[in-house]
């Protein structure tokens, strides 16, 4: 559980939004400080491409597709996996959608 203001923000077992109309900015910075990150504009880059891409396609992408359409969108050199380790830790698919308010990627564990 999460609060923003006067409102609670109910969250899964694993910390994804149980509402994606529950996210806004403010929960996406709330969240990140529970997981230890603090969020750049790098990761605001990839965290609004995500909700783009959900917007798209009507799924959070696991890490090939991330990567595929960070190439297409922000370019090669932020298109890899090391970079988005760098930003999000060892399961940036999973982070970045967290963070994004989406769902977790079906195919991650």
């Amino acid at each position: 559980m999460l609060m923003t203001g006067n409102k609670r923000i109910p969250l899964d077992d694993e910390g994804y939004l149980e509402q994606l109309s529950d996210w806004q900015p403010e929960v996406a910075e709330q969240m990140a400080e529970k997981e230890g990150l603090e969020l750049t504009e790098a990761h605001w880059e990839v965290i609004h491409l995500l909700r783009r891409f959900y917007q798209e396609f009507e799924l959070s992408p696991a890490m090939r597709p991330l990567v595929k359409y960070i190439g297409l969108n922000l370019g090669k050199e932020k298109a890899k996996s090391i970079y988005l380790m760098q930003l999000f830790g060892e399961s940036p698919a999973k982070m970045a959608s967290k963070l994004a308010g989406l769902p977790k990627p079906t195919n991650c564990l």
